[in-house]
């Protein structure tokens, strides 16, 4: 299995899973850049995974589905282009993989992240959810459900392999760093952020450097209370302050 991502937009990555028994593609909304990049090595596309709604993860599956007729689309049921509706906890297979569908809200009400089990390892497809270094704006969904969505992804192992759908990387970093001053790993992480693709990152990575999964930690909600000017009196809503104040960093 090889695992690349087609830039699309600017900052969009498109993911394209590349097996000996056919091609997946996650979140195509250019298909000129993935049909671009499939005709070139003559391959195939098989099927398409979707996480949400937004046209720049699913505006290219019209123009894939004539290109590749073939193609099963995967996703919710606010995805119009779905041949194949997909739910919680759903198991997807194709050939030797095997993916585990979560239902992931907060940035949309209906996000769907998709988890990849290969040789013990899991990669995961994660959208709009989680960012290296930061989270998704909330739109259709819930804050608390985003915050949900990062503590059901706390309980993954540490080396589990995050995709996320942009290349959002230094901009967040930028703003842990505005959090976290001091931490040395988010310096060496903003560093590192000049090379792309800064993406896929770990979730131990991320445990150490996005500030979105450290609102447990006490200095992290005093920072929180001191650019908010609010009183924090849990992890949600030090995760809110955060949301809010990057919103407008």
């Amino acid at each position: 299995m090889q695992i690349t991502p087609i830039p699309a937009f600017g900052d969009n990555y498109i993911w394209l899973i590349q097996t000996t028994q056919g091609n997946i593609c996650i979140d195509p909304g250019d298909a000129v850049p993935m049909i671009g990049f499939l005709q070139q090595h003559r391959q195939n596309l098989h099927q398409i995974w979707i996480t949400h709604h937004h046209d720049d993860h699913r505006g290219g599956v019209a123009a894939l589905k004539l290109a590749f007729p073939q193609v099963k689309v995967y996703g919710n049921s606010d995805i119009p282009e779905a041949d194949c509706p997909i739910r919680d906890g759903m198991q997807l297979t194709f050939g030797q993989l095997a993916a585990e569908v979560w239902l992931t809200p907060g940035h949309t009400a209906h996000h769907i992240c998709y988890l990849l089990a290969h040789q013990n390892r899991l990669h995961v497809f994660c959208g709009d959810t989680l960012f290296s270094g930061g989270c998704g704006r909330v739109f259709t969904g819930t804050i608390q459900q985003l915050f949900d969505s990062f503590q059901r992804f706390k309980q993954l192992p540490d080396d589990t392999l995050f995709y996320p759908a942009h290349e959002y990387t230094a901009a967040n970093l930028r703003f842990a760093a505005h959090i976290e001053p001091d931490n040395p790993d988010i310096q060496a992480a903003l560093s590192d952020a000049t090379h792309t693709p800064t993406l896929p990152v770990t979730l131990e990575h991320e445990r150490r450097i996005n500030p979105f999964l450290r609102t447990h930690l006490p200095h992290i909600r005093q920072r929180a209370e001191t650019l908010s000017g609010i009183e924090l009196d849990d992890e949600l809503s030090v995760f809110a302050a955060l949301r809010t104040l990057k919103n407008s960093f």
